[in-house]
Protein backbone atom coordinates (compact mmCIF):
# COMPACT_ATOMS: atom_id res chain seq x y z
CA UNK A 1 0.00 0.00 0.00
CA UNK A 2 1.49 3.65 -1.08
CA UNK A 3 1.28 6.05 1.19
CA UNK A 4 0.88 9.61 1.02
CA UNK A 5 4.23 10.68 1.10
CA UNK A 6 5.52 8.12 -1.47
CA UNK A 7 3.36 9.21 -3.64
CA UNK A 8 4.27 12.49 -3.27
CA UNK A 9 7.10 12.03 -3.91
CA UNK A 10 6.83 10.02 -6.86
CA UNK A 11 4.61 12.77 -8.35
CA UNK A 12 7.35 15.50 -7.77
CA UNK A 13 9.81 12.99 -9.20
CA UNK A 14 6.95 12.33 -12.36
CA UNK A 15 6.27 16.20 -12.67
CA UNK A 16 9.86 17.37 -13.71
CA UNK A 17 10.47 14.62 -16.47
CA UNK A 18 9.42 15.35 -20.43
CA UNK A 19 6.91 13.04 -21.55
CA UNK A 20 8.53 9.96 -23.21
CA UNK A 21 7.67 9.15 -26.54
CA UNK A 22 6.52 5.31 -26.66
CA UNK A 23 5.27 5.54 -30.55
CA UNK A 24 7.71 3.13 -32.06
CA UNK A 25 6.81 4.33 -35.90
CA UNK A 26 7.55 7.76 -34.29
CA UNK A 27 10.87 6.96 -32.47
CA UNK A 28 11.90 5.13 -36.05
CA UNK A 29 11.02 8.08 -38.14
CA UNK A 30 13.01 10.59 -35.54
CA UNK A 31 15.99 7.97 -36.18
CA UNK A 32 15.67 8.27 -39.71
CA UNK A 33 15.64 12.18 -39.36
CA UNK A 34 19.21 11.74 -37.46
CA UNK A 35 20.67 9.28 -40.25
CA UNK A 36 19.68 11.63 -42.61
CA UNK A 37 20.74 14.59 -41.71
CA UNK A 38 24.18 14.71 -42.79
CA UNK A 39 23.20 15.01 -46.15
CA UNK A 40 23.24 17.62 -48.16
CA UNK A 41 22.58 18.63 -51.92
CA UNK A 42 26.20 19.75 -52.61
CA UNK A 43 27.09 16.56 -51.68
CA UNK A 44 24.85 14.99 -54.32
CA UNK A 45 25.92 17.27 -56.79
CA UNK A 46 29.62 16.07 -56.77
CA UNK A 47 28.67 12.47 -56.80
CA UNK A 48 26.75 12.69 -59.24
CA UNK A 49 29.34 14.88 -61.08
CA UNK A 50 31.29 11.68 -60.27
CA UNK A 51 29.32 9.49 -62.49
CA UNK A 52 29.13 11.84 -65.09
CA UNK A 53 25.51 13.29 -64.26
CA UNK A 54 24.49 17.46 -63.70
CA UNK A 55 21.55 17.25 -61.63
CA UNK A 56 18.79 18.77 -62.91
CA UNK A 57 15.39 19.69 -61.66
CA UNK A 58 13.57 16.31 -62.19
CA UNK A 59 17.03 14.62 -60.77
CA UNK A 60 15.91 16.27 -57.51
CA UNK A 61 12.99 15.53 -57.27
CA UNK A 62 13.64 11.87 -57.74
CA UNK A 63 16.09 12.35 -55.48
CA UNK A 64 13.89 14.50 -52.62
CA UNK A 65 10.96 11.49 -53.36
CA UNK A 66 13.19 9.05 -52.20
CA UNK A 67 14.23 10.54 -48.99
CA UNK A 68 10.83 11.81 -48.49
CA UNK A 69 9.88 8.15 -48.70
CA UNK A 70 12.05 6.87 -46.62
CA UNK A 71 11.81 9.44 -43.77
CA UNK A 72 8.16 7.91 -44.24
CA UNK A 73 8.58 4.57 -44.48
CA UNK A 74 11.55 3.19 -43.88
CA UNK A 75 14.05 1.06 -45.71
CA UNK A 76 11.68 -1.14 -48.16
CA UNK A 77 11.87 -5.06 -48.51
CA UNK A 78 12.15 -4.48 -52.15
CA UNK A 79 13.89 -1.56 -54.46
CA UNK A 80 11.03 -2.71 -57.01
CA UNK A 81 8.60 -0.70 -54.46
CA UNK A 82 10.79 2.19 -55.01
CA UNK A 83 10.62 1.74 -58.51
CA UNK A 84 6.86 1.17 -58.89
CA UNK A 85 6.21 4.69 -56.57
CA UNK A 86 8.87 6.44 -59.01
CA UNK A 87 7.21 5.08 -62.25
CA UNK A 88 3.63 6.04 -61.07
CA UNK A 89 5.08 9.78 -59.92
CA UNK A 90 6.97 10.16 -63.45
CA UNK A 91 4.11 8.16 -65.42
CA UNK A 92 3.46 11.65 -67.40
CA UNK A 93 7.00 12.18 -68.60
CA UNK A 94 7.25 8.58 -69.55
CA UNK A 95 7.99 6.29 -66.14
CA UNK A 96 10.77 4.37 -66.16
CA UNK A 97 12.19 5.46 -69.57
CA UNK A 98 12.17 9.28 -68.20
CA UNK A 99 13.87 7.71 -64.78
CA UNK A 100 16.47 5.48 -66.54
CA UNK A 101 17.43 8.69 -68.96
CA UNK A 102 18.31 10.42 -65.94
CA UNK A 103 19.61 7.94 -63.78
CA UNK A 104 21.30 5.66 -66.27
CA UNK A 105 22.81 3.27 -62.87
CA UNK A 106 19.17 2.92 -62.28
CA UNK A 107 16.93 5.53 -60.37
CA UNK A 108 16.54 3.29 -57.19
CA UNK A 109 20.15 1.98 -57.13
CA UNK A 110 21.91 5.68 -57.98
CA UNK A 111 18.71 7.89 -56.97
CA UNK A 112 19.09 6.44 -53.43
CA UNK A 113 23.17 6.39 -53.31
CA UNK A 114 22.57 10.24 -54.04
CA UNK A 115 20.17 10.81 -51.93
CA UNK A 116 22.07 9.41 -49.03
CA UNK A 117 19.84 7.05 -47.83
CA UNK A 118 20.96 2.67 -48.38
CA UNK A 119 19.88 0.55 -51.32
CA UNK A 120 17.12 -1.58 -50.77
CA UNK A 121 17.42 -5.52 -51.31
CA UNK A 122 16.59 -6.24 -55.10
CA UNK A 123 17.17 -3.01 -56.69
CA UNK A 124 19.36 -4.38 -59.00
CA UNK A 125 19.40 -6.55 -61.93
CA UNK A 126 21.97 -6.59 -64.55
CA UNK A 127 19.31 -7.53 -67.60
CA UNK A 128 18.22 -3.31 -67.18
CA UNK A 129 21.86 -2.10 -67.51
CA UNK A 130 22.09 -1.25 -63.43
CA UNK A 131 25.25 -1.65 -61.27
CA UNK A 132 26.24 -0.90 -58.09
Amino acid sequence: MMTSTKKAIDAEYYSGKEEVDTDINSIQKTQREQEMSGWSEQQARAMASEDGIELSEDHLRVIHLLREYYLQHGLVQSGRELGDMLNEQFADRGGRRFLYRLFPGGPVTQGMRLAGLPIPAYSEDGGFGTSR
